[in-house]
């Protein structure tokens, strides 16, 4: 016997009964991403593996542990499945010169791949909507794009996310702090885990973001970065925070927040729910002005944000969010005749913008109408050869008990739409 056929662990199919819930959020993102002004750009799957490595970080967990990457036999180029979208828009930003006209505002989505464990809410396989945004310095765009994000929130009816915002600084002030860091934590050795002492001298930072509860009392106590931010940044992030009370948006100032991206500096912020446990962030990104400049082109203010689809829509079915992609109209058809009648009848439907299923392979009346009933379709029309006889169907609105109405073929597809609006 043949192995059962199964995806790959971590790789999953998105089923007819969850896509209708995917493409609700797609559709609600958009339109806030249009009321912003924001165009979209497709990006390729692949890239060179070097460009995530300059760009995310040689020390991050990405780079060292996640990526799939590979090199092509038939060229021998070094290539990585993409693991998140912001290098890759950069990369085509320089390429094609984007922001030589000014500034832009851009989006994408699609799946991003990283090697990771597998748990509720984190597959190896998973789905972002980034949004960038390039030539912008000053605060007001990281108010922006944080204010977008809690208009698409408020589209889709989310009421119990928070906000965490922090500022890490530029490059000079997180030298610095780095240093100091290095020092305190040197003096904590032991309390350190496997993982801590792996992160001490390639990317110490990112031990403040640790979970492990054996550490945090000593976490406590490490030197704070924003006591060592310039006046410059400071008074960036004092503007970020000002934008946001006057827009009404409550939020956390999180100073142990530095995002798990060397290449992000000054604001960074997440956006976290408590229902889907140890997977709690939704959203989050911040600035990086400084990549562009890095991976080549010139220098260019930068900022931007993730979206994770699978969290968000998880969080959907955990509030009770139900889409469903319901029909209009079940034609029920008995007999040669009437199954011919049936198809031109529902192409006609169709040019209407109604939402037609056709019953196809015969079956007995009582079968058609309770296909029809679990459709969800509003309405059912029903065609035999008495119908045909008379030029009419027989209609039946599935969710009223008002009996079933006669109507003539030429008045049909009014009929129903007079009764459903």
């Amino acid at each position: 016997m043949s192995k059962k056929l199964q995806s790959i662990k971590g790789f999953y199919d998105v089923l007819p009964d969850k896509t209708p819930l995917w493409t609700f959020v797609e559709n609600k993102v958009r339109e806030v991403l249009e009321l912003y002004a924001y165009e979209k750009i497709s990006l390729p799957l692949v890239e060179s593996t070097s460009l995530f490595v300059e760009s995310v970080g040689t020390h991050t967990d990405i780079v060292e542990k996640e990526m799939y990457s590979w090199i092509d036999l038939l060229n021998e180029d070094q290539l990585t499945l993409r693991p998140e979208g912001t290098a890759g828009c950069v990369r085509a930003v320089i390429e094609h010169n984007l922001t030589y006209n000014g500034p832009i505002r851009l989006w994408y989505q699609g799946p991003m791949f990283r090697h990771e464990n597998v748990q509720k809410g984190r597959q190896r396989q998973f789905h972002q909507i980034g949004v960038e945004a390039f030539g912008f310095d000053d605060a007001n765009i990281d108010a922006e794009q944080i204010l977008l994000l809690s208009r698409l929130w408020k589209a889709l009816d989310i009421t119990d996310l928070e906000l965490h915002i922090n500022s890490i600084g530029d490059p000079e002030d997180r030298v610095r702090y780095r240093a100091e860091l290095i020092r305190y934590f040197e003096a904590h050795f032991d309390t350190l885990d496997d993982d801590a002492k792996k992160r001490l001298h390639q990317n110490p930072l990112r031990i403040l973001d640790s979970k492990n509860s054996n550490m945090q009392k000593m976490i406590e106590g490490a030197p704070k970065l924003f006591d060592y931010l310039s006046e410059d940044a400071k008074k960036h992030f004092a503007f970020v925070c000002h934008y946001l009370n006057e827009a009404g948006i409550q939020f956390k100032i999180n100073q142990r927040l530095v995002r798990g991206l060397d290449y992000y500096n000054r604001t960074v912020y997440e956006w976290v729910t408590h229902r889907l446990g140890s997977q709690g962030t939704v959203a989050g990104g911040g600035r990086y002005d400084y990549l562009i400049e890095r991976l080549g082109g010139e220098k260019t203010p930068a900022c931007g944000f993730g979206i994770g689809m699978e969290r968000i829509v998880l969080l959907l079915e955990e509030i009770g969010v139900n889409v469903k992609n319901i029909p209009d109209v079940y034609v029920v058809n008995l007999g040669e005749e009437a199954e011919k009648k049936a198809l031109s009848i529902s192409e006609t439907l169709r040019e209407k913008g109604l939402k037609v299923v056709l019953n196809s392979g015969g079956s007995s009346f009582k079968s058609q109408m309770k296909r029809a009933d679990k459709s969800g379709a509003l309405c059912a029309i029903i065609i035999g050869d008495d119908e045909i006889k008379q030029s009419a169907v027989q209609i039946k609105f599935m969710r009223q008990e008002d009996g079933q109405s006669v109507v003539k073929f030429n008045d049909l597809a009014d009929f129903i739409l007079k009764n459903l609006l």
